[in-house]
């Protein structure tokens, strides 16, 4: 029972560690032009509600649509280790 117990624990590491690896980056790019963005309208006081929602938008969508393949390769990857812990839990 003990075996089951780890495996579990390290596919739930597993997961999360994923779940890190691929929003990390589209995180990141939103933050920091988020934050270019407020420094801007904190130096300019311009203060335009779409002046700080556009940027970031569109800055994540380009981030996306560049990792996009690397991303799904990770995806891939993981759940071609979970499909084959399935024979060890006795699911498959």
């Amino acid at each position: 029972m003990q075996a089951l117990d780890m495996q579990i624990t390290e596919l739930a590491r597993d997961l999360l560690w994923t779940t890190i690896v691929v929003t990390a980056p589209v995180l990141i790019t939103g933050l920091v032009v988020g934050l270019g963005v407020s420094l801007f309208q904190a130096l300019t006081s311009v203060q335009e509600q779409s002046l700080a929602q556009v940027p970031k938008m569109i800055a994540v969508m380009v981030v996306t649509l560049l990792l996009l393949a690397p991303c799904l390769g990770v995806l891939r990857d993981y759940a071609e280790r979970v499909f084959g812990m399935l024979a060890s839990f006795g699911l498959s």
